[in-house]
């Protein structure tokens, strides 16, 4: 099973985004949509989990949760938009990935045998940052995240 995961879209999908998100199962969106046509242009790829963010404060934004655990390919996945915000202990909640965005900053890391995964933003460049999602191959042993640069200014 293939997951695209993305966040801090802030109202723009990429071109590139979309087509690094092209053939995966499930999508996983870590807040900061910026406009809910985001996800219906997301659900044309796949399905989608999303969650919002500190700037998803409009009405629509109402719909999607603060946090959320989902199972995908066998795996428990919890996604909150700012890891600082994680208000569970993972390891003892049986997570095995932490999905946050936020700071804009890709980062792959595991602490306590739980991974934790920021995709980075894919949304308008900020602070200088790459513009990047994440994929993630899940098989039976393993999850295999890759983070793509999508270029672009």
């Amino acid at each position: 099973m293939r997951i695209g995961i993305i966040s801090d879209t802030h109202g723009l999908l990429r071109p590139e985004a979309k087509r690094h998100l092209g053939g995966v199962d499930h999508i996983i969106h870590a807040g900061d949509i910026g406009r809910p046509e985001i996800i219906d242009r997301l659900r044309l790829i796949a399905p989608v989990t999303a969650i919002r963010g500190n700037i998803d404060t409009a009405e629509w934004a109402k719909a999607y949760p603060a946090t959320q655990t989902v199972e995908l390919g066998g795996r428990r996945f919890h996604v909150v938009h700012d890891v600082h915000d994680l208000a569970i202990d993972p390891a003892s909640s049986d997570i095995d990935m932490v999905i946050s965005g936020h700071s804009h900053r890709a980062n792959v890391e595991m602490r306590d045998g739980v991974m934790y995964l920021n995709p980075g933003s894919a949304g308008p460049r900020r602070f200088g940052l790459p513009i990047t999602l994440a994929t993630l191959d899940i098989s039976p042993g393993s999850l295999s995240p890759v983070i793509h640069d999508l270029g672009g200014g």
